[in-house]
């Protein structure tokens, strides 16, 4: 039977999914910020929909997408573990969610177990072999964004298949073609497309129509599919299914090899047999940083999201934000300065630790913090460049899903093809799309990417090398006691959407329904400018800001989607689905 995702949802989710739920292991854009721009204290008191809180004493899941929750939830209740119900839900999210859930991507896991062990899985993408420095660069110098953009030639190899197999392996309990059940059967017999998919596909009907491969998917005649159409997916269903039967060769080699190899000859792109059959997952240490006696443990390079929130949650350490006052302009120029900072170190000093000495270490120490703090004015706008670390010598679409077991298993993993549906280019006989990761290196150092994020050379493209990433997987402990597991999608923004949520919580004591529904702003060091939510900057602080030397842009569209689950001190699971998503929460 379905698990129960709230009230109201089981209608929400259809048919489909109850049939899909039912067999697991048994053989939109919310509502926006609207309102006056001076009543931000009523915003933050809003309850969000039922399928985006989920309370339960047992176990919680919260994604991206209603049928991914559903089916995580399912595998709980059938007494698999969160690493089980993590790769139903990342299975499940490249068949309901093909604008950011993926097949052909990449991204980061951090695991917690009961016992307070902690382990984090890199499968981020990698250059191809045939990569060089400058294979992005046009004649002129320029970059040319159409070829690191668009089309199989900005893809990188893809890690999902081998990082979800590597963590079920190591650290799950069911079998691989159990847990890929309810992927399959939803690309094999359809669901139904809500607002949210249809949205997307509207937005990038350009983009998807120049591929003949994506328009026999995903378009009826010359326009994109609506809200309402069955969408099938059988030649997902077909990779799915040798994938669950094969293990990695049901992907990295035979007939997925194949036709991946055909679909990059056709397009000029650059993945061969030999990169795939190359590729390999990687544990890496964890990040941890003590902020007010919470232990936030997140992921290491090649992301940048744990080094950088934790340099940033470093920085504001001395400060009492509480005192300073949520939303006040004091609050966000603080906020603001800290943030240049921290985007000014990941320009420079980012990258691939395989590749360039990443001076780790230094960046999210309690020394450095000190050093760097010290540059802050209180006041007004400082100037800011990147600064130099112990340890260093000189020289957007993504998705997130949260998971608490019984046991207390806890998983915080994000995954991305990068852009809404990567590169818009689907695999023609595999049927995923292909990631357009390769813009996350820095074609031209200094240039800034899609993203608006400007990176150096430790962030330079070399063959078999892992982009930056901005992803933050995050897990956060109180007293060796599991509190808080969050991540999100949102490109460049992800960093500062968790960061912001974390100090709701912890700083300024909201529940965590409030904490993720508190609008939010985002600076990255360059552009030099405050981006805002509605309702984060009123005028009197827009104003106040101003006079301290800030810039403005705001970004309607939301600073990241954050989704995060909480256990209270009695042992009760919390769920929350952000409401700039189309997600939702189930526990039970």
């Amino acid at each position: 039977m379905l698990a129960r995702v709230q009230r109201g949802a089981v209608t929400k989710l259809g048919a489909a999914a109850v049939l899909v739920a039912a067999m697991v292991l048994l053989g939109g854009r919310g509502p926006g910020l609207e309102g006056p721009a001076a009543d931000r204290s009523a915003l933050i008191g809003d309850t969000l929909p039922n399928d985006m809180v989920a309370r339960g004493k047992h176990g919680v899941v919260v994604t991206q997408e209603p049928h991914a929750t559903a089916v995580g939830l399912e595998v709980l209740r059938q007494g698999g573990n969160a690493v089980d119900a993590a790769v139903a839900v990342a299975l499940t999210l490249a068949v309901t969610l093909p604008q950011a859930g993926n097949l052909g991507g990449g991204g980061f896991m951090v695991l917690r177990g009961p016992d307070g062990q902690v382990s984090t899985i890199d499968f981020r993408e990698r250059a191809p072999k045939s990569a060089t420095r400058d294979m992005y660069l046009k004649p002129d110098g320029s970059v040319d964004n159409d070829k690191v953009q668009l089309s199989v030639t900005a893809a990188g190899v893809p890690g999902s298949p081998a990082g979800l197999h590597y963590a079920l392996q190591k650290f799950g309990t069911k079998n691989l073609s159990d847990v890929a059940k309810p992927a399959i059967q939803l690309a094999q017999e359809g669901f139904t497309i809500n607002e949210h998919l249809a949205g997307s596909l509207r937005a990038k009907q350009r983009q998807l129509g120049r591929f003949a491969s994506s328009r026999a998917v995903f378009f009826d005649g010359d326009a994109p599919r609506k809200q309402g159409d069955l969408l099938v997916q059988s030649d997902l269903a077909g990779t799915l299914q040798r994938f669950a039967d094969q293990g990695l060769k049901g992907f990295y080699e035979g007939e997925t090899a194949d036709f991946i190899a055909a679909d990059m000859q056709a397009g000029g792109g650059f993945v061969t047999r030999d990169d795939l059959k190359a590729y390999e997952p990687r544990e890496r240490d964890a990040l941890r940083v003590n902020y007010r006696g919470y232990e936030v443990i997140s992921m290491g390079p090649p992301s940048s999201g744990g080094v950088a929130m934790l340099q940033m949650l470093n920085l504001l350490s001395p400060y009492d934000l509480k005192k300073l006052s949520y939303g006040s302009s004091d609050y966000i120029h603080l906020l603001t300065e800290v943030m240049r900072r921290a985007y000014a170190d990941r320009s420079r000093w980012l990258g691939d630790p395989d590749f360039y000495k990443v001076p780790t270490a230094g960046l999210i120490s309690a020394e450095y913090a000190k050093q760097l703090g010290a540059s802050i004015d209180l006041n007004k706008v400082s100037e800011v460049a990147p600064g130099l670390p112990p340890g260093a010598k000189e020289s957007d679409d993504t998705t997130h899903f949260s998971i608490i077991d019984k046991d207390g298993y806890a998983v915080s993993c994000t995954t991305t093809i990068n852009s809404t549906f990567g590169s818009c280019s689907l695999c023609d006989g595999a049927g995923f799309f292909w990631n357009n990761e390769m813009d996350d290196f820095s074609a031209k150092p200094g240039v800034p990417n899609q993203f608006g994020l400007v990176g150096g050379k430790a962030n330079a493209i070399v063959p078999g090398k892992r982009m930056l990433s901005s992803m933050t997987p995050t897990i956060v402990c109180k007293d060796g006691q599991l509190r808080y597991v969050i991540g999100a999608p949102g490109g460049g923004r992800i960093i500062t959407g968790v960061m912001q949520v974390l100090l709701n919580a912890v700083d300024h004591e909201m529940p965590l329904e409030r904490a993720v529904r508190a609008p939010r702003i985002h600076h990255q060091w360059k552009p030099d400018e405050i981006q805002w939510e509605d309702l984060a900057l009123p005028k009197d602080v827009r104003a106040a800001l101003a006079a301290k030397g800030h810039k403005f842009d705001q970004h309607w569209g939301g600073v990241a989607q954050v989704f995060a689950a909480e256990v209270l001190p009695d042992g009760t699971r919390i769920g929350v689905a952000d409401h700039r998503s189309g997600g939702a929460a189930a526990a039970y």
